[in-house]
């Protein structure tokens, strides 16, 4: 069972989830640990709560901006569809190096310039998310602990989300395709 989930843009969810795309960026929710350069999340293994909240079409690549669906507010159910597993964290050494990625991600240039440029002071840094379909997605009510612009939830007890028999969204092989192309893009 899981029990903390990562509140990330719906569209990001649904691309994990369907293979299209195993990476993230995050400038929040990442601690030191084990010494300076050695990051981590505070959950490492996640479930993808879908968010609407701040997604706008204009900061999704043309491939696949027709998937986002924005909303005025928050559903009042949402649809868990999977979970993730962090299971690479790189830190970004410049936006140049993240510009070696475009073709792994969604978001438009002019979206990872803000990223960039939000607390400046503060590195990006990008996750390779293992991410798995569940056999049977949960929809859980978006309560007010739920709601709002925040990175982590963790799950009221009854809310926990099954993972049994989940799916892998990628093989092996193009998992391990992806960190190699992102390791090798952001090596200092």
């Amino acid at each position: 069972m899981i029990h903390v989930a990562l509140k990330e843009w719906a569209v990001v969810c649904e691309l994990l989830v369907a293979g299209e795309q195993a990476l993230l960026v995050r400038k929040g929710g990442i601690e030191e640990a084990e010494g300076p350069g050695r990051f981590r999340l505070a959950s490492p293994r996640f479930a993808l709560f879908p968010a609407w909240l701040h997604q706008e079409p204009e900061r999704i690549t043309l491939a696949w901006r027709d998937r986002v669906a924005p909303y005025d507010e928050e559903p009042a159910e949402v649809v868990i569809a999977g979970f993730g597993v962090a299971e690479y964290i790189w830190q970004a050494p410049s936006r140049e190096a993240f510009d070696a990625l475009d073709d792994l991600h969604c978001w438009t240039p002019e979206h990872l310039d803000k990223r960039w440029q939000y607390k400046s002071h503060q590195p990006l840094y990008v996750l390779a998310v293992r991410a798995y379909r569940l056999a049977n997605p949960r929809t859980v009510a978006n309560n007010p602990r739920y709601a709002g612009c925040r990175s982590w939830i963790e799950f009221d007890p009854g809310d926990a989300i099954d993972d049994a028999a989940a799916m892998p969204a990628l093989s092996d092989d193009a998992f391990a395709s992806i960190v190699t192309r992102v390791a090798t893009a952001l090596a200092q």
